[in-house]
């Protein structure tokens, strides 16, 4: 396992039935609850997971989306995973238009559906996906959740969770993270 910038590498116990990439937020680690839960259920569930670690300030001017799809494609390259799950966080989400081309499941902690453009990636990806965000979450938009649900995408949506999937009560919060949590297995067990 390395940190500071490099990808760690999980692998589950037997045979790999596929490979995960799990991208982070801006400020939010693979080691952060969200990312921890989704990898222990990847490993559970037959994945070997690929963490990316990085420094979202070292990008500098480079464009977001493509600063962030630059991370994804590198942990894949000369992957040769039958299947393949992009797990993105926040900032992470910007891999959502990689994911589309190559019509990857994916599941996606608190989108950016605000950003047109990542709601569209998702929207057009003919992958599985699980979304998930909370309503007192800025960069969550209800309408535009229920339009990906509409077309195929599970949801996930907790009414007082923000950008963290958390509220100002440990918890509540933990209750949350739960949720998530099942929501994570039970759409691994679909794909």
């Amino acid at each position: 396992m390395t940190f500071g910038g490099a990808p760690t590498r999980w692998e589950p116990d037997g045979p790999a039935r596929g490979l995960a990439v799990v991208a982070p937020g801006r400020a939010y680690p693979p080691s952060a609850p969200l990312l921890e839960f989704a990898r222990r259920a990847l490993l559970q569930h037959g994945f070997a997971v690929q963490q990316l670690w990085w420094d979202s300030t070292a990008r500098g001017d480079e464009d977001s989306d493509a600063w962030v799809r630059g991370h994804v494609e590198a942990a894949l390259a000369g992957e040769d995973a039958d299947h393949v799950v992009v797990v993105g966080k926040s900032l992470g989400t910007r891999a959502a238009s990689y994911a589309a081309e190559r019509g990857l499941d994916a599941i996606w902690l608190t989108p950016l559906l605000v950003e047109p453009h990542v709601a569209e990636a998702i929207g057009a990806n003919a992958g599985r996906q699980l979304l998930v965000g909370g309503l007192a979450d800025e960069l969550w938009d209800a309408a535009i959740a229920r339009e990906l649900a509409d077309s195929g995408c599970d949801v996930l949506e907790v009414g007082d969770a923000d950008h963290s999937m958390g509220t100002g009560d440990a918890v509540r919060t933990a209750e949350i993270h739960l949720e998530v949590a099942r929501a994570v297995d039970a759409f691994l067990s679909q794909v």
